[in-house]
Protein backbone atom coordinates (compact mmCIF):
# COMPACT_ATOMS: atom_id res chain seq x y z
CA UNK A 1 0.00 0.00 0.00
CA UNK A 2 1.75 3.13 -1.30
CA UNK A 3 2.21 5.62 1.41
CA UNK A 4 0.03 9.00 1.39
CA UNK A 5 1.86 12.18 1.29
CA UNK A 6 2.55 13.91 4.40
CA UNK A 7 -0.55 16.34 6.00
CA UNK A 8 0.61 19.10 7.54
CA UNK A 9 -0.86 19.10 11.24
CA UNK A 10 -2.15 22.16 12.94
CA UNK A 11 0.30 24.66 14.27
CA UNK A 12 2.87 24.47 11.47
CA UNK A 13 5.10 21.62 13.26
CA UNK A 14 5.96 18.29 12.05
CA UNK A 15 5.19 15.17 14.37
CA UNK A 16 8.79 14.32 14.57
CA UNK A 17 9.32 17.51 16.07
CA UNK A 18 6.71 16.80 18.62
CA UNK A 19 7.69 13.53 19.46
CA UNK A 20 11.80 14.50 20.18
CA UNK A 21 9.99 17.45 22.08
CA UNK A 22 8.38 15.40 24.17
CA UNK A 23 11.52 13.14 24.77
CA UNK A 24 13.69 16.22 25.23
CA UNK A 25 11.73 17.42 28.47
CA UNK A 26 10.51 14.94 30.74
CA UNK A 27 9.25 16.98 33.47
CA UNK A 28 6.07 17.04 35.39
CA UNK A 29 2.86 17.77 33.47
CA UNK A 30 -0.68 17.16 34.98
CA UNK A 31 -3.18 19.49 35.51
CA UNK A 32 -2.29 22.81 36.37
CA UNK A 33 -5.85 23.17 37.92
CA UNK A 34 -4.60 25.28 40.89
CA UNK A 35 -3.08 27.74 39.22
CA UNK A 36 -4.76 27.44 35.79
CA UNK A 37 -8.46 26.32 36.46
CA UNK A 38 -9.97 22.80 35.46
CA UNK A 39 -9.66 21.87 31.44
CA UNK A 40 -12.82 20.45 29.84
CA UNK A 41 -10.70 17.90 27.41
CA UNK A 42 -9.90 14.28 28.76
CA UNK A 43 -7.15 13.54 25.66
CA UNK A 44 -4.73 15.29 23.06
CA UNK A 45 -6.59 16.30 20.19
CA UNK A 46 -7.66 14.52 17.11
CA UNK A 47 -5.70 14.85 14.30
CA UNK A 48 -6.69 16.65 10.80
CA UNK A 49 -6.68 13.46 8.66
CA UNK A 50 -6.76 10.82 10.78
CA UNK A 51 -9.36 8.13 10.94
CA UNK A 52 -11.82 7.73 13.38
CA UNK A 53 -10.79 4.15 15.13
CA UNK A 54 -6.89 4.36 14.72
CA UNK A 55 -5.61 0.90 15.39
CA UNK A 56 -3.17 2.41 18.09
CA UNK A 57 -5.08 4.47 20.12
CA UNK A 58 -3.68 7.17 22.59
CA UNK A 59 -4.16 6.68 26.18
CA UNK A 60 -6.55 9.11 27.95
CA UNK A 61 -4.56 11.75 29.63
CA UNK A 62 -5.16 12.68 32.85
CA UNK A 63 -5.58 15.85 34.57
CA UNK A 64 -2.34 17.58 36.14
CA UNK A 65 -1.16 20.19 38.13
CA UNK A 66 2.37 21.29 37.40
CA UNK A 67 4.54 22.93 41.07
CA UNK A 68 8.02 23.58 41.36
CA UNK A 69 9.43 23.64 45.24
CA UNK A 70 12.32 23.37 47.08
CA UNK A 71 12.73 21.64 50.26
CA UNK A 72 11.90 24.01 53.16
CA UNK A 73 13.73 24.08 56.18
CA UNK A 74 12.06 22.85 59.73
CA UNK A 75 13.04 25.94 61.40
CA UNK A 76 11.21 26.02 64.98
CA UNK A 77 11.65 28.69 67.49
CA UNK A 78 14.49 28.43 69.71
CA UNK A 79 14.05 26.98 73.54
CA UNK A 80 14.83 30.43 74.36
CA UNK A 81 12.03 32.04 72.43
CA UNK A 82 9.70 29.24 74.27
CA UNK A 83 9.99 29.92 77.22
CA UNK A 84 9.79 33.48 76.30
CA UNK A 85 5.84 32.24 75.38
CA UNK A 86 5.62 29.88 77.73
CA UNK A 87 5.88 32.89 80.12
CA UNK A 88 3.30 35.26 78.33
CA UNK A 89 0.03 35.53 79.30
CA UNK A 90 -2.90 32.72 78.31
CA UNK A 91 -4.37 34.81 75.63
CA UNK A 92 -0.99 35.85 74.09
CA UNK A 93 0.02 32.03 74.57
CA UNK A 94 -2.72 30.67 72.74
CA UNK A 95 -2.40 32.97 69.74
CA UNK A 96 1.21 31.83 69.94
CA UNK A 97 0.24 28.21 69.55
CA UNK A 98 -2.39 29.42 66.47
CA UNK A 99 0.50 30.83 64.55
CA UNK A 100 2.73 27.80 65.72
CA UNK A 101 -0.02 25.37 64.41
CA UNK A 102 -1.01 27.47 60.99
CA UNK A 103 3.08 27.65 60.53
CA UNK A 104 3.63 23.94 60.74
CA UNK A 105 -0.10 23.32 58.33
CA UNK A 106 1.73 25.55 55.63
CA UNK A 107 5.26 23.48 55.85
CA UNK A 108 3.35 19.63 55.64
CA UNK A 109 1.43 21.63 52.98
CA UNK A 110 3.97 22.29 50.73
CA UNK A 111 6.24 18.94 51.86
CA UNK A 112 2.97 16.97 50.56
CA UNK A 113 2.82 19.42 47.26
CA UNK A 114 6.66 18.27 47.05
CA UNK A 115 5.82 14.44 46.88
CA UNK A 116 3.30 14.94 44.32
CA UNK A 117 4.95 16.74 42.07
CA UNK A 118 7.70 13.94 42.26
CA UNK A 119 4.98 11.77 41.52
CA UNK A 120 3.51 13.20 38.56
CA UNK A 121 7.52 14.15 37.40
CA UNK A 122 7.09 9.93 37.18
CA UNK A 123 3.92 9.82 35.67
CA UNK A 124 4.65 12.12 33.33
CA UNK A 125 7.65 10.94 32.35
CA UNK A 126 5.79 6.98 32.17
CA UNK A 127 3.10 8.60 29.58
CA UNK A 128 5.75 10.53 27.37
CA UNK A 129 7.53 7.43 26.60
CA UNK A 130 4.24 5.67 25.96
CA UNK A 131 3.24 8.64 23.95
CA UNK A 132 6.67 8.07 21.94
CA UNK A 133 6.00 4.52 21.30
CA UNK A 134 2.52 5.37 20.28
CA UNK A 135 3.30 8.27 17.51
CA UNK A 136 6.49 5.71 16.63
CA UNK A 137 3.67 3.39 14.53
CA UNK A 138 1.58 6.29 13.01
CA UNK A 139 2.26 6.80 9.52
CA UNK A 140 4.91 9.02 8.31
CA UNK A 141 2.04 11.70 7.58
CA UNK A 142 0.73 12.45 10.77
CA UNK A 143 4.17 12.19 12.26
CA UNK A 144 5.76 15.96 11.80
CA UNK A 145 2.51 17.26 12.39
CA UNK A 146 3.74 19.79 14.84
CA UNK A 147 3.76 20.04 18.56
CA UNK A 148 0.83 19.11 20.72
CA UNK A 149 -0.77 21.62 22.76
CA UNK A 150 -1.75 20.91 25.78
CA UNK A 151 -5.88 21.12 26.23
CA UNK A 152 -5.93 21.77 29.69
CA UNK A 153 -3.33 24.30 30.02
CA UNK A 154 -2.45 27.62 28.43
CA UNK A 155 1.37 26.73 26.74
CA UNK A 156 2.77 23.30 25.65
CA UNK A 157 3.62 21.10 28.50
CA UNK A 158 7.40 21.75 28.53
CA UNK A 159 6.67 25.56 28.34
CA UNK A 160 9.24 27.51 30.22
CA UNK A 161 6.91 30.44 31.26
CA UNK A 162 4.92 27.34 32.54
CA UNK A 163 7.49 26.26 34.75
CA UNK A 164 8.66 29.61 35.67
CA UNK A 165 4.81 30.37 36.78
CA UNK A 166 4.80 27.18 39.41
CA UNK A 167 8.40 28.24 40.37
CA UNK A 168 7.24 31.56 41.67
CA UNK A 169 4.17 29.73 43.09
CA UNK A 170 6.57 27.48 45.21
CA UNK A 171 8.47 30.64 46.09
CA UNK A 172 5.95 32.96 47.33
CA UNK A 173 4.43 29.88 49.41
CA UNK A 174 8.00 29.24 50.69
CA UNK A 175 8.71 33.42 51.20
CA UNK A 176 5.15 33.17 52.81
CA UNK A 177 6.19 30.33 55.29
CA UNK A 178 9.84 32.25 56.02
CA UNK A 179 7.37 35.49 56.69
CA UNK A 180 5.39 33.71 59.21
CA UNK A 181 8.67 31.80 60.94
CA UNK A 182 10.57 35.69 61.31
CA UNK A 183 7.11 37.33 62.64
CA UNK A 184 6.77 34.62 65.22
CA UNK A 185 9.67 35.14 67.28
CA UNK A 186 8.96 39.36 66.70
CA UNK A 187 5.14 38.16 68.23
CA UNK A 188 6.25 36.13 71.03
CA UNK A 189 8.65 39.26 71.91
CA UNK A 190 5.73 41.88 72.12
CA UNK A 191 3.86 38.91 73.78
CA UNK A 192 6.47 38.92 76.18
CA UNK A 193 7.06 43.38 76.78
CA UNK A 194 3.94 43.61 78.61
CA UNK A 195 5.70 41.35 81.73
CA UNK A 196 6.08 44.48 83.77
CA UNK A 197 2.31 44.46 84.05
CA UNK A 198 2.10 40.52 85.45
CA UNK A 199 4.63 42.30 87.75
CA UNK A 200 2.60 44.74 89.13
CA UNK A 201 0.26 41.64 91.19
CA UNK A 202 3.77 40.20 92.07
CA UNK A 203 4.88 43.32 93.52
CA UNK A 204 1.60 43.67 95.34
CA UNK A 205 1.81 39.95 96.23
CA UNK A 206 4.88 40.49 98.12
CA UNK A 207 3.76 43.67 99.84
CA UNK A 208 0.66 41.85 101.45
CA UNK A 209 3.47 39.29 102.62
CA UNK A 210 5.43 41.41 104.29
CA UNK A 211 2.15 43.34 105.66
CA UNK A 212 0.91 39.87 106.99
CA UNK A 213 4.13 39.00 108.44
CA UNK A 214 3.77 42.39 110.15
CA UNK A 215 0.66 41.91 111.59
CA UNK A 216 1.39 38.31 112.80
CA UNK A 217 4.82 40.15 114.90
CA UNK A 218 2.25 42.69 116.34
CA UNK A 219 -0.13 40.02 117.32
CA UNK A 220 2.14 37.74 119.22
CA UNK A 221 3.98 41.13 120.69
CA UNK A 222 0.49 41.75 121.80
CA UNK A 223 -0.02 38.10 123.29
CA UNK A 224 3.14 38.23 125.18
CA UNK A 225 2.28 41.59 126.67
CA UNK A 226 -0.90 40.40 127.57
CA UNK A 227 0.21 37.01 129.20
CA UNK A 228 2.42 39.54 131.27
CA UNK A 229 -0.42 41.91 131.63
CA UNK A 230 -2.19 38.93 133.27
CA UNK A 231 0.34 38.36 135.39
CA UNK A 232 1.20 41.22 136.93
CA UNK A 233 -2.50 42.21 137.37
CA UNK A 234 -2.80 39.21 139.15
CA UNK A 235 0.02 39.97 141.36
CA UNK A 236 -1.50 43.46 141.68
CA UNK A 237 -4.99 41.69 142.49
CA UNK A 238 -3.13 40.08 145.35
CA UNK A 239 -1.52 42.87 146.84
CA UNK A 240 -4.95 45.26 146.72
CA UNK A 241 -6.25 42.03 148.70
CA UNK A 242 -3.86 42.65 151.15
CA UNK A 243 -4.14 45.94 151.42
CA UNK A 244 -7.74 45.72 151.42
CA UNK A 245 -7.15 43.29 154.89
CA UNK A 246 -5.39 45.90 156.42
CA UNK A 247 -7.81 48.53 155.93
CA UNK A 248 -10.50 46.39 157.02
CA UNK A 249 -8.47 45.49 160.11
CA UNK A 250 -7.81 49.49 160.52
CA UNK A 251 -11.64 50.07 159.92
CA UNK A 252 -12.47 47.44 162.75
CA UNK A 253 -9.70 49.17 164.57
CA UNK A 254 -11.46 52.47 164.57
CA UNK A 255 -14.80 51.03 164.83
CA UNK A 256 -13.94 49.83 168.53
CA UNK A 257 -12.54 53.05 169.30
CA UNK A 258 -8.64 52.59 168.74
CA UNK A 259 -6.89 54.95 167.76
CA UNK A 260 -3.10 53.92 167.60
CA UNK A 261 -2.05 51.42 164.74
CA UNK A 262 -2.05 47.46 166.10
CA UNK A 263 -0.12 45.21 164.19
CA UNK A 264 -1.86 42.06 162.18
CA UNK A 265 -1.17 39.87 165.26
CA UNK A 266 -2.60 42.38 167.69
CA UNK A 267 -5.89 41.38 168.17
CA UNK A 268 -7.69 38.74 170.34
CA UNK A 269 -11.29 37.10 170.39
CA UNK A 270 -13.79 37.57 173.59
CA UNK A 271 -16.38 35.08 174.21
CA UNK A 272 -18.80 36.33 176.85
CA UNK A 273 -20.91 33.59 178.06
CA UNK A 274 -20.96 29.98 178.05
CA UNK A 275 -23.12 28.32 175.18
CA UNK A 276 -22.84 26.50 172.27
CA UNK A 277 -22.69 28.97 169.48
CA UNK A 278 -19.34 31.43 169.69
CA UNK A 279 -16.75 30.43 168.80
CA UNK A 280 -13.73 31.45 166.46
CA UNK A 281 -12.90 29.71 163.24
CA UNK A 282 -9.35 29.48 161.90
CA UNK A 283 -9.26 29.63 157.33
CA UNK A 284 -6.37 27.94 156.87
CA UNK A 285 -6.07 24.49 156.80
CA UNK A 286 -3.57 22.16 157.83
CA UNK A 287 -1.12 19.88 156.57
CA UNK A 288 -0.03 16.75 158.05
CA UNK A 289 2.05 16.91 160.93
CA UNK A 290 4.20 14.73 162.82
CA UNK A 291 5.37 17.10 165.56
CA UNK A 292 3.97 20.49 166.41
CA UNK A 293 3.96 22.78 169.27
CA UNK A 294 0.77 25.26 169.70
CA UNK A 295 0.93 28.26 171.68
CA UNK A 296 -1.68 31.06 172.74
CA UNK A 297 -2.57 33.70 175.61
CA UNK A 298 -5.82 32.74 177.69
CA UNK A 299 -7.99 34.35 180.05
CA UNK A 300 -10.54 31.79 181.85
CA UNK A 301 -13.73 33.87 183.08
CA UNK A 302 -15.51 30.47 183.76
CA UNK A 303 -15.69 31.51 187.57
CA UNK A 304 -13.84 28.19 189.00
CA UNK A 305 -16.42 25.81 186.76
CA UNK A 306 -13.95 24.24 184.35
CA UNK A 307 -12.06 26.08 181.61
CA UNK A 308 -13.79 24.42 178.60
CA UNK A 309 -12.23 23.94 175.45
CA UNK A 310 -9.91 26.72 174.23
CA UNK A 311 -9.67 24.76 171.20
CA UNK A 312 -10.11 22.07 169.14
CA UNK A 313 -8.73 20.12 166.00
CA UNK A 314 -11.08 17.82 163.93
CA UNK A 315 -10.76 15.57 160.26
CA UNK A 316 -12.88 13.64 158.46
CA UNK A 317 -13.48 10.17 160.33
CA UNK A 318 -11.77 11.38 163.81
CA UNK A 319 -13.69 14.65 165.53
CA UNK A 320 -10.46 14.49 168.26
CA UNK A 321 -7.78 14.67 166.61
CA UNK A 322 -6.12 17.45 168.75
CA UNK A 323 -8.24 18.99 171.84
CA UNK A 324 -7.29 20.93 174.52
CA UNK A 325 -9.78 20.89 177.13
CA UNK A 326 -10.84 21.35 181.14
CA UNK A 327 -14.32 20.18 182.04
CA UNK A 328 -15.32 20.89 184.95
CA UNK A 329 -13.34 19.69 188.33
CA UNK A 330 -11.64 17.70 186.15
CA UNK A 331 -7.22 18.82 185.40
CA UNK A 332 -6.75 20.32 181.86
CA UNK A 333 -6.61 17.56 179.34
CA UNK A 334 -4.84 16.99 176.00
CA UNK A 335 -6.12 14.60 173.08
CA UNK A 336 -4.48 13.62 170.42
CA UNK A 337 -6.83 10.92 168.42
CA UNK A 338 -8.87 10.20 170.91
CA UNK A 339 -5.67 9.51 173.37
CA UNK A 340 -5.92 11.76 176.69
CA UNK A 341 -2.39 12.95 178.85
CA UNK A 342 -3.38 15.20 181.89
CA UNK A 343 -1.68 18.33 181.71
CA UNK A 344 -0.65 20.44 185.57
CA UNK A 345 -1.96 23.82 183.78
CA UNK A 346 -4.41 25.70 185.96
CA UNK A 347 -6.27 29.25 184.38
CA UNK A 348 -8.21 29.76 187.67
CA UNK A 349 -7.19 33.01 188.49
CA UNK A 350 -8.85 34.93 185.68
CA UNK A 351 -5.45 36.67 184.47
CA UNK A 352 -3.13 36.42 181.21
CA UNK A 353 -1.52 33.24 181.05
CA UNK A 354 1.04 31.85 178.19
CA UNK A 355 0.42 28.49 177.38
CA UNK A 356 2.66 26.07 174.77
CA UNK A 357 2.07 22.16 174.23
CA UNK A 358 4.74 20.44 172.29
CA UNK A 359 3.89 16.96 170.78
CA UNK A 360 5.86 14.38 168.58
CA UNK A 361 4.75 11.38 167.22
CA UNK A 362 8.37 9.66 167.96
CA UNK A 363 7.56 7.51 171.59
CA UNK A 364 4.23 10.05 172.08
CA UNK A 365 6.35 12.60 173.79
CA UNK A 366 4.33 15.75 174.95
CA UNK A 367 5.41 19.09 177.22
CA UNK A 368 3.38 21.41 178.71
CA UNK A 369 4.76 24.91 179.45
CA UNK A 370 2.59 27.82 181.60
CA UNK A 371 3.86 31.18 181.46
CA UNK A 372 7.29 29.85 180.26
CA UNK A 373 8.31 27.15 183.18
CA UNK A 374 8.06 23.49 182.17
CA UNK A 375 5.22 21.94 183.71
CA UNK A 376 5.26 18.78 183.23
CA UNK A 377 6.15 16.09 180.28
CA UNK A 378 5.23 12.58 179.18
CA UNK A 379 5.62 10.11 176.38
CA UNK A 380 3.39 7.50 174.83
CA UNK A 381 0.46 9.75 173.79
CA UNK A 382 -0.78 8.93 170.17
CA UNK A 383 2.48 7.13 169.64
CA UNK A 384 3.82 7.32 166.01
CA UNK A 385 -0.04 8.63 165.08
CA UNK A 386 0.45 11.82 162.24
CA UNK A 387 -1.67 14.04 162.87
CA UNK A 388 -4.00 13.86 159.25
CA UNK A 389 -4.55 17.09 157.40
CA UNK A 390 -7.26 19.32 156.14
CA UNK A 391 -9.20 19.30 158.99
CA UNK A 392 -11.26 22.15 160.84
CA UNK A 393 -9.44 24.01 163.77
CA UNK A 394 -12.36 26.04 166.26
CA UNK A 395 -11.30 28.17 169.26
CA UNK A 396 -13.82 28.38 171.65
CA UNK A 397 -15.53 25.35 171.10
CA UNK A 398 -15.20 21.43 171.45
CA UNK A 399 -16.63 19.55 168.36
CA UNK A 400 -18.35 16.21 168.58
CA UNK A 401 -18.27 16.16 164.78
CA UNK A 402 -16.12 17.61 162.10
CA UNK A 403 -16.65 21.66 162.32
CA UNK A 404 -19.88 21.34 164.56
CA UNK A 405 -22.21 19.89 167.12
CA UNK A 406 -21.09 22.06 170.16
CA UNK A 407 -21.80 21.01 173.91
CA UNK A 408 -21.94 24.45 175.73
CA UNK A 409 -20.90 22.51 179.09
CA UNK A 410 -17.34 21.85 176.90
CA UNK A 411 -17.99 25.64 175.97
CA UNK A 412 -14.87 28.14 176.42
CA UNK A 413 -15.43 31.35 178.32
CA UNK A 414 -12.97 34.24 178.33
CA UNK A 415 -10.61 36.02 175.58
CA UNK A 416 -7.81 34.01 173.35
CA UNK A 417 -4.72 36.04 171.57
CA UNK A 418 -1.47 34.93 169.96
CA UNK A 419 -2.78 31.54 168.72
CA UNK A 420 0.41 30.27 166.71
CA UNK A 421 1.31 26.38 165.80
CA UNK A 422 4.63 25.08 164.36
CA UNK A 423 5.17 21.71 162.50
CA UNK A 424 8.33 21.26 165.33
CA UNK A 425 8.80 21.29 168.96
CA UNK A 426 9.67 24.36 170.29
CA UNK A 427 12.53 24.75 172.71
CA UNK A 428 12.67 25.91 176.02
CA UNK A 429 14.61 29.15 175.58
CA UNK A 430 11.57 29.80 172.83
CA UNK A 431 9.03 29.39 174.95
CA UNK A 432 10.39 31.39 177.59
CA UNK A 433 10.94 34.38 174.86
CA UNK A 434 7.39 34.39 173.40
CA UNK A 435 6.11 34.16 177.09
CA UNK A 436 7.97 36.74 178.24
CA UNK A 437 7.70 38.97 175.05
CA UNK A 438 11.28 39.42 174.36
CA UNK A 439 11.18 37.58 171.20
CA UNK A 440 8.11 37.42 170.14
CA UNK A 441 7.55 34.60 167.15
CA UNK A 442 4.47 33.73 164.27
CA UNK A 443 4.01 29.75 163.71
CA UNK A 444 5.64 28.58 160.81
CA UNK A 445 1.94 26.45 159.87
CA UNK A 446 -0.42 28.94 161.30
CA UNK A 447 0.49 32.45 162.35
CA UNK A 448 -1.50 34.61 164.04
CA UNK A 449 -3.55 37.31 161.70
CA UNK A 450 -6.29 38.88 161.63
CA UNK A 451 -7.12 37.97 158.33
CA UNK A 452 -7.22 34.42 159.29
CA UNK A 453 -9.42 34.10 162.11
CA UNK A 454 -13.27 34.82 161.34
CA UNK A 455 -15.73 34.86 164.48
CA UNK A 456 -19.13 33.38 165.09
CA UNK A 457 -22.14 33.51 167.02
CA UNK A 458 -21.59 36.74 169.06
CA UNK A 459 -18.04 36.46 169.18
CA UNK A 460 -16.18 39.41 168.65
CA UNK A 461 -12.48 40.09 167.51
CA UNK A 462 -10.96 43.25 169.17
CA UNK A 463 -7.29 45.16 168.92
CA UNK A 464 -5.09 44.07 171.68
CA UNK A 465 -1.61 44.12 171.98
CA UNK A 466 -0.97 41.21 175.26
CA UNK A 467 2.30 42.19 176.24
CA UNK A 468 0.55 45.58 177.21
CA UNK A 469 -2.83 44.90 177.98
CA UNK A 470 -1.25 41.92 180.05
CA UNK A 471 0.63 44.62 182.70
CA UNK A 472 -2.64 46.69 182.70
CA UNK A 473 -4.69 43.85 183.47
Amino acid sequence: MAASPARALPGGADNASVASGAAASPGPQRSLSALHGAGGSAGPPALPGAPAASAHPLPPGPLFSRFLCTPLAAACPSGAQQGDAAGAAPGEREELLLLQSTAEQLRQTALQQEARIRADQDTIRELTGKLGRCESGLPRGLQGAGPRRDTMADGPWDSPALILELEDAVRALRDRIDRLEQELPARVNLSAAPAPVSAVPTGLHSKMDQLEGQLLAQVLALEKERVALSHSSRRQRQEVEKELDVLQGRVAELEHGSSAYSPPDAFKISIPIRNNYMYARVRKALPELYAFTACMWLRSRSSGTGQGTPFSYSVPGQANEIVLLEAGHEPMELLINDKVAQLPLSLKDNGWHHICIAWTTRDGLWSAYQDGELQGSGENLAAWHPIKPHGILILGQEQDTLGGRFDATQAFVGDIAQFNLWDHALTPAQVLGIANCTAPLLGNVLPWEDKLVEAFGGATKAAFDVCKGRARA
